[in-house]
């Protein structure tokens, strides 16, 4: 007889997660605040995005910004000298940001009502994509040089994106990304996808990511707007 009892406790964490994350999101919607979970590797360019979106969208709602690390503070600098509200988190050696995680980061945003919130997750294509953390929409980036092949590498990331941008396409000529299949590759995990090919440097693409963002924020606020 065995000696010992086996509990499979991984479910029921993430069960209440989930509940956890499904009161957020209700919570987010009644003030009009469109709370996006960025998630990509290390390298992507995630921040430059970010800078990117502040300008393209900055002017149309109050943009706050949550970035998350184990450790430094040096993305959280170069978002805040663009003015807007911005807060660093650390994960303590975490590589994964909860929905009780993201509640505290919040309360410490003190975000405005009406606001575009972007939480830059920790830099990890497979923890990040296993947390519900009560965002309205997912989005990752794919850079050019991480390869076409990432979909089948990493599945569940791209299950949970409603948006995959492609970053760094001014490399196309250097690397042998084959982008006609990373687009197969990324619908056969997820066909409802939206993908948005773009250079974060150059600012390419950007207008179509904003559009689509923009799209995503008006629909989420419309149910709160429509009562006054």
């Amino acid at each position: 007889m065995e000696s010992f009892k086996i509990l499979e406790i991984k479910e029921s964490v993430f069960a209440d997660n989930d509940r956890q994350a499904a009161i957020l999101r209700q919570e987010l919607q009644e003030k009009g605040i469109f709370l996006l979970n960025l998630m990509s590797s290390p390298g992507a360019g995630k921040t430059t995005t970010l800078l990117r979106t502040i300008e393209a969208l900055g002017a149309e709602f109050p943009i706050a910004i949550m970035e998350a690390d184990i450790d430094s503070e040096v993305d959280a600098r170069a978002i805040s000298n663009t003015g807007v509200k911005t807060i660093q988190l650390h994960t303590g050696g975490m590589c994964h940001l909860d929905a009780d995680m993201t509640r505290q980061g919040l309360l410490g945003l003190d975000a405005p009502a009406g606001s575009l919130v972007v939480l830059e997750n920790v830099g990890n294509l497979v923890c990040p994509a296993e947390f519900d953390t009560g965002a309205v929409k997912n989005a990752m980036i794919l850079s050019v040089p991480e390869g076409h092949d990432k979909p089948l590498k990493y599945p569940l990331m791209f299950s949970v994106c409603h948006a995959v941008l492609i970053n760094k396409i001014d490399v196309l000529p250097y690397f042998d990304f084959d982008m006609e299949a990373c687009k197969a590759y990324i619908h056969k995990r997820n066909p409802e996808a939206e993908i948005i090919p773009i250079c974060a440097k150059t600012g390419e693409g950007i207008d179509i990511w904003a559009d689509w963002l923009r799209q995503q924020v008006h629909a989420w606020q419309a149910p709160r707007n429509n009562k006054f």
